[in-house]
């Protein structure tokens, strides 16, 4: 699947402008770790683009989030690994990322929120103001960007043995490349 299938699949089950925006902004933070790593950038993409397929769906029924999205991703065909990721990056269901791409999608969902979050509060409201130092300010501020799971973007250093800093700013590139696709 392409990038541009992936959205046009995305759009077809999503609605809302700013989850779109979410999905778009997860996605380019997948592909800039993906590079990082030397793993298949096209994939990690479309892992994190499809994320929250089934979320207006499912967003009355946590238990069921990101399960029928995965089966969606199935049968479209999708690769396991990617079908995998996307089951697990809900932690309503308690099932470990075991690949590195699903580990990396556990911990980028929450951190493109509070990489927004911190954006809009920046006088120029410009991504590529925003500097990794302006996103651990923000990441320190608890009352900051609430629904921004700090626990779960903190789990960057044990499961892909990345610091806070390395994290944030690998996902923050990615999404600095598509400005313009967020509104940013």
């Amino acid at each position: 699947m392409t990038r541009e299938e992936a959205i046009s699949y995305l759009k077809e089950k999503v609605q809302t402008s700013n989850l779109i925006k979410h999905c778009l902004a997860v996605g380019a933070g997948m592909k800039s770790l993906a590079h990082y790593f030397q793993e298949d950038e096209n994939k990690w993409e479309i892992a994190g683009i499809l994320h929250d397929i089934d979320y207006e769906e499912t967003k009355n029924d946590m238990e069921k989030h990101s399960l029928l999205g995965a089966e969606w991703l199935k049968e479209k065909g999708l690769e396991e690994d990617i079908v995998e990721a996307v089951k697990t990056h809900n932690p309503a269901h308690n099932i470990p990322p075991v690949t590195r791409m699903a580990k990396a999608l556990f911990c980028v969902d929450p951190l493109s929120g509070l990489i927004v979050a911190s954006t809009l509060v920046l006088p120029s409201k410009r991504i590529q103001d925003l500097t990794t130092e302006n996103v651990i300010h923000r990441f320190k501020e608890k009352s900051f960007a609430r629904g921004a799971s700090r626990e779960h973007i903190s789990q960057c250093q044990p499961l892909l043995d990345l610091s806070l800093e390395q994290f944030i700013s690998l996902v923050l590139k990615g999404m600095q490349s598509i400005a313009d696709e967020l509104g940013l």
